[in-house]
């Protein structure tokens, strides 16, 4: 790979991740510790393979000085249908059990959640957080002042809940199996709170 696609390589990866808000020539410069000469070099490079490939879904767009990353106009129609139709995704198993421990426990460190459930919990919480299932209430006492963790309304109304009265009540021993037997707790949980459409 030469130098120049190198280069481009890893402008498109940058501008990916920082999607609309994009990045100016200077702090591409900085970030890639590259001449401002060779990066905007590169960006018209960029553009101009956008536009002449047709089997490219996006294109480079310059606004105010700042490069991102763009679909397309022709597919406009199309993205508009996974906006107003996302497909369902269902949580996985990991993120039922953390989702589950915050439900019920919080507010929740994610240090205490790894010890009830015995593993990381380091992705989960991720993909409940993007997922806006849960989010930051608070900071804990102490040493390094943990976040802590609650659900969130988008979580109400992806169980079809009111508020928080409304979760399954579970047995006594039911809660004191959240602290001793996680697994066991987790059956429980499942078997009163099935994730919607999993019926």
């Amino acid at each position: 790979m030469s130098n120049l696609n190198l280069l481009m390589s890893k402008i498109e990866s940058l501008l990916f991740v920082i999607g609309e808000d994009g990045l100016t020539i200077k702090q591409l410069s900085i970030l890639l510790e590259a001449d401002e000469g060779e990066i905007k070099l590169a960006l018209e490079q960029m553009m101009k393979d956008y536009e002449e490939q047709d089997n490219r879904g996006i294109k480079l767009k310059e606004l105010a000085g700042t490069f991102q990353l763009i679909t397309k106009p022709q597919h406009a129609e199309l993205i508009q249908k996974l906006v107003e139709n996302p497909p369902s995704q269902s949580l996985s198993q990991a993120s039922l059990e953390v989702l589950a421990i915050v439900a019920y426990k919080q507010p929740i460190t994610r240090v205490e959640i790894d010890d009830l459930r015995g593993v990381k919990s380091e992705r989960a919480l991720h993909t409940l957080n993007a997922r806006g299932l849960i989010h930051e209430v608070g900071r804990a006492e102490g040493t390094g002042r943990a976040i802590l963790y609650g659900t969130s309304k988008e979580f109400l109304n992806y169980f079809g809940l009111n508020d928080l009265s409304e979760l399954p009540t579970l047995p006594e021993e039911g809660m004191e199996e959240l602290d001793d037997q996680p697994d066991l707790f987790m059956s429980k949980f499942q078997e009163a709170f099935q994730e919607p459409g999993t019926e």
